[in-house]
């Protein structure tokens, strides 16, 4: 009786052994699927604010509206000077920066502004796939000239603006962050048109 019980434990584990075997040949059995691709890298959506301005505070020797949605902080860098700011959008992480410089009826030292402002967008040629440049007439009668370097380039949007014998004022979309733009794209074309309402509101005082 012992022995009959036994050999049935031990029959009740073989069949247990070749279920189990069949099931791992049965799974294992179909063709190969060559039709899996990786899925593309995704980005996160951005939520953008709304499009609503402000006056900047009346303590710069130029005026403008800029975005609600962005603080003005000063440029602390070593070579900062007098009136440069940067327009930060904090839950974008981006900035305008605009650097200005007195003319000083000087003909020459306006020359050597422009000329600078086409070496510092120079300097991402290497990375850009595409470089645009238009003069435009702004809403206040102003012509500027900007700049548009398309790939993966820090400052996607550049400008510049004067008045021949007292201002200059030069700008530049800047992000500090090594994301490629083409995610960035609806944001660069957020801060492209805060960019251009500064120009068209822009006065000298």
């Amino acid at each position: 009786m012992v022995k009959g019980e036994r050999l049935k434990a031990i029959m009740g584990k073989i069949s247990l052994l070749l279920f189990l075997g069949i099931m791992l040949m049965s799974c294992g059995s179909g063709e190969k699927d060559d039709s899996y691709a990786p899925k593309p890298k995704g980005y996160n959506r951005i939520a953008l604010p709304p499009h609503s301005y402000q006056a900047l505070p009346d303590k710069y020797p130029y005026q403008f509206d800029y975005s609600q949605a962005a603080v003005i902080l000063p440029d602390t860098s070593v070579l900062a000077e007098k009136d440069w700011i940067y327009i930060y959008y904090p839950k974008l992480d981006a900035n305008i920066q605009l650097t200005y410089k007195p003319v000083r009826r000087d003909p020459a030292r306006l020359t050597d502004f422009i000329d600078d402002a086409y070496k510092l967008a120079g300097k991402h040629q290497i990375r850009a796939t595409a470089v645009q440049q238009q003069t435009i007439l702004t809403q206040t009668g102003k012509t500027a000239t900007l700049i548009r370097l398309e790939g993966d380039v820090p400052t996607p949007f550049q400008f510049y603006t004067t008045d021949s014998t007292t201002h200059y004022l030069r700008g530049a979309i800047y992000f500090p962050t090594a994301t490629k733009n083409d995610s960035l794209a609806p944001v660069i074309e957020y801060l492209e048109r805060d960019a251009l309402r500064l120009l068209n509101t822009l006065k000298w005082k």
